[in-house]
C-alpha cells in the first residue's frame, strides 16, 4: 500500500503554515522597540524603556501628577537621563538605583509611561555567572 498524495500535500501544507507563523512571530515580535535612555530621543510611538532610577522620585503614582523619576542607562557611563511620569502600581523593589522597564511614549522630552507597566529587574539575574574556582 502506497501513501496517498493527498496526505503528503496536507502534511506539507501544515508544515508550511507553521513555518510561516514561526517566521512572522520572530520578525514581528510585539511591535514595541526596547530602548535605553541614551537611545530614546527622537523615537516616536510606544517603546519599552529600560534604565536605572537616579535621584529621588517625586510625587505619587496614584495621584494626577503621577510619580516622577529619572532613568539612566544600565551599566553604561552615558550622561543621558530621561524624566518619566508614571501612574499605577509600583513594585516593592522600586527605589533609587533600581533597574526597571516601563512601556510608554516620549513626548516633549518626558517619557509618559503606560499605567501599570513598571517592572523592576533583579540585577542578580543579569550578572555574569560567578566562577567556581576557589
Amino acid at each position: 500500500m502506497g501513501s496517498s498524495p493527498a496526505r503528503l500535500v496536507i502534511a506539507l501544507s501544515v508544515a508550511a503554515a507553521l513555518a510561516i507563523f514561526v517566521v512572522y512571530t520572530a520578525l514581528a515580535g510585539n511591535g514595541v522597540a526596547d530602548l535605553a535612555p541614551s537611545t530614546v530621543a527622537g523615537h516616536t510611538g510606544p517603546v519599552l524603556l529600560a534604565g536605572k532610577v537616579v535621584g529621588a522620585p517625586q510625587g505619587n503614582a496614584h495621584r494626577s501628577g503621577g510619580l516622577r523619576f529619572r532613568l539612566k542607562d544600565i551599566g553604561r557611563a552615558t550622561p543621558a537621563r530621561v524624566g518619566v511620569v508614571y501612574h499605577g502600581s509600583v513594585p516593592d523593589q522600586f527605589k533609587p538605583g533600581a533597574d526597571l522597564v516601563v512601556q510608554g511614549t516620549l513626548r516633549n522630552g518626558v517619557f509618559l509611561a503606560k499605567r501599570d507597566s513598571m517592572i523592576t529587574k533583579c540585577p542578580d539575574h543579569y550578572a555574569p555567572a560567578k566562577s567556581s574556582k576557589t
